[in-house]
């Protein structure tokens, strides 16, 4: 049979119904996805094996066939291309239909057995001549195979693109052809951007290792990820694999990050088969990806890591892919930020941030001490704190707590365990705990004082700076127990510094006897002499100083051996006086008390005497 031109029409339909433009009378009718082809054995058993033993295995060989097609490739347009090439009619093969062309013909066993060059053996020539030598040919033809993945994914074809499209990942760009890019300015093989094909010299403005981003962001969320599974088996670089992730999460999550000014004014050429962000679900693409993403440190990763899990909460995924983005954040914690760790509540606790999150994160920092996270290459992440991570940890939580405490939803109970999350032992000073419990005690007037003794169990006195323990032993917030402790650490504090003065001065007036054998030493120092004065006078001051700790202590010990002698509690008014007395301190007199009037007359200032008239005036 002569083959019919290629411009005339093979097809047309009629409602369901599809027709063959000939003069013949139709013997065989092929059902599929609910449409009936009226076609002709003749073309088909000359070409399709399985119909040809469908029909050997019918009794009827004159009448109209029926055969029923179920599972066909593609469907009803796949089945059209094929008949198309049964007939004689001229196929197109093309990067957007040779996937589905390629899995119908070999479904309809379309092999050379049943004539040369048959469609199986075209397809398959072209998949390896064109396609997986082209950059942009794999990834058109990756983006149209939804309708076959099952098919293709059988016969190991899209397995063949992927490994095609790894290989010229991981290999230099410009070996396979131009332009590399389906989207962006043309691009010659040394980079340049071409007018005409003339190279005009100007280089485009992309980095080398992420000129592909851009392109593979185009596939659906399934062939994307076998696409980094395979990349991950031919060991390309974390960096390249972690940065086309965060491109891909960045483009359909449009709550983790907007669009760039340079990014978003590309001008696509094959708009008409790229994803759109409504068709994304993204909660099945978090949940999807996040298992890909690399066991790496670094600091904007940290900082991509902790907007995802804002997004899986805000999404509610799997609680298995909320663990997993907390653990590791975790082993990266001494590179996180404040502004990263305020993650919004949106459970049914009234307290506005989720606090609970953090301190699982704390606990997966704990854990991963003991493991060594490997980080990103210098050229790809910022350099390395100079502080140890427990320090910079320590100071995070710290001004985490800071923030979290005027929060007046915030329970007593969950304040304590956020405090004790991190251990106290890991902290060099306890200032930053100190600061957000009092600011905490600030925004909480109404806890009672046995739960605030609770809350300052967690704090180590002795861990606290010297202006700390000054601002401690006046805050009228803490219970008066505390405040011994402080006064008490405050007093070990200038013991400590006065040794430690008069240690240095010692060491000097030793320098200065030896240097006293050596005038000429002595002559060659400007000012040496001076100095060594200076030092004799400061050291006859600290004597004087010395003497006075000594009092304070004996004062201490008083103070120790009255709050002994306190058996009742109506004693405890009268000892906080003789405390205060001896602390220097002048206690409020009561207006009711008849010893109020003595008190004023025995502890008014000048000041407040020049000032009474006017007071009795007005």
């Amino acid at each position: 049979m002569d083959p019919i031109p290629a411009r005339a029409s093979p097809f047309y339909n009629k409602g369901n119904e599809w027709f063959v433009n000939t003069y013949l009378p139709s013997d065989l009718v092929v059902e599929i996805g609910g449409a009936s082809f009226h076609l002709h054995r003749f073309p088909l058993l000359s070409k399709c094996g399985k119909i040809a033993h469908a029909l050997e295995e019918s009794e009827n060989t004159k009448k109209e066939v029926r055969l029923t097609l179920d599972g066909c490739p593609g469907g009803l347009d796949a089945f059209i291309i094929a008949a198309k090439f049964c007939y004689g009619f001229k196929v197109e093969l093309s990067p957007t239909n040779i996937l589905v062309v390629y899995c119908v013909a070999e479904f309809l066993e379309m092999t050379d057995e049943f004539g040369e060059e048959n469609l199986l053996a075209q397809a398959e020539a072209y998949i390896h001549k064109v396609v997986l030598r082209s950059w942009k040919d794999c990834i058109v033809a990756l983006q149209s195979a939804d309708n076959s993945i099952p098919q293709a994914e059988t016969l190991q074809i899209v397995h063949k693109c992927l490994s095609a499209l790894s290989m010229m990942v991981c290999t230099d760009p410009t070996l396979f052809g131009w332009p590399m890019m389906m989207y962006g300015s043309l691009q010659s093989p040394g980079g340049s951007i071409l007018w005409n094909g003339i190279n005009t010299g100007a280089r485009i403005r992309s980095s080398v290792s992420d000129w592909w981003f851009e392109d593979i962001s185009c596939l659906r969320v399934l062939m994307f990820k076998q696409l980094i599974e395979t990349m991950n088996e031919r060991t390309i670089r974390p960096e390249n694999i972690a940065g086309a992730l965060m491109y891909y999460l960045r483009k359909y999550l449009p709550g983790l990050d907007r669009w760039q000014s340079g990014q978003g004014g590309r001008s696509k050429n094959l708009a008409n088969i790229t994803i759109s962000t409504g068709s994304v679900d993204q909660k099945v693409l978090l949940e999807s990806l996040e298992k890909l993403l690399p066991e790496r440190k670094g600091k904007a990763y940290c900082r991509f890591l902790l907007g995802l899990l804002r997004i899986a909460v805000i999404l509610n995924v799997c609680q298995s892919c909320k663990e997993s983005l907390e653990r590791r954040i975790g082993m990266q914690l001494e590179l996180a930020t404040l502004d990263g760790l305020l993650i919004s509540n949106f459970s049914y606790s009234d307290d506005l941030y989720d606090t609970d999150c953090v301190e699982r994160i704390i606990g997966h920092f704990l854990s991963s001490q003991a493991v060594t996270v490997v980080s990103f290459s210098p050229s790809s992440s910022d350099k390395a704190p100079s502080s140890t991570p427990i320090r910079r940890v320590s100071k995070l939580i710290d001004s985490y707590l800071a923030e979290v405490s005027p929060d007046a939803n915030l329970k007593p109970d969950k304040m304590l365990s956020l405090m004790e999350a991190l251990p106290g032992s890991l902290r060099h000073l306890h200032d930053g705990l100190y600061r957000a419990l009092d600011i905490y005690f600030k925004a909480h007037p109404w806890l009672s004082q046995s739960e605030r003794e609770q809350l300052c169990n967690s704090i180590d006195y002795g861990r606290l700076s010297i202006d700390a323990c000054a601002h401690a032993s006046q805050n009228e917030r803490l219970p008066l127990r505390v405040v011994l402790q402080v006064l008490y650490f405050e007093q070990l504090h200038l013991r400590k510094a006065l040794s430690q003065c008069l240690h240095v001065l010692d060491s000097d007036s030793n320098d200065t006897a030896d240097a006293n054998d050596l005038p000429a030493q002595i002559l060659q120092r400007d000012g040496w002499v001076t100095l060594v004065q200076e030092n004799r006078v400061l050291k006859v001051d600290l004597e004087g100083m010395r003497s006075r700790v000594r009092v304070l202590e004996q004062e201490f010990e008083s103070m120790k051996q009255d709050l002994g002698k306190v058996d009742r509690p109506h004693s405890l008014s009268s000892t906080a006086q003789t405390i205060s007395r001896k602390l220097g301190c002048m206690p409020v007199a009561n207006s009711n008390s008849p010893h109020c009037d003595a008190v004023e007359r025995i502890g008014s200032s000048p000041r407040r005497s020049v000032e009474k008239p006017r007071h009795s005036n007005h």
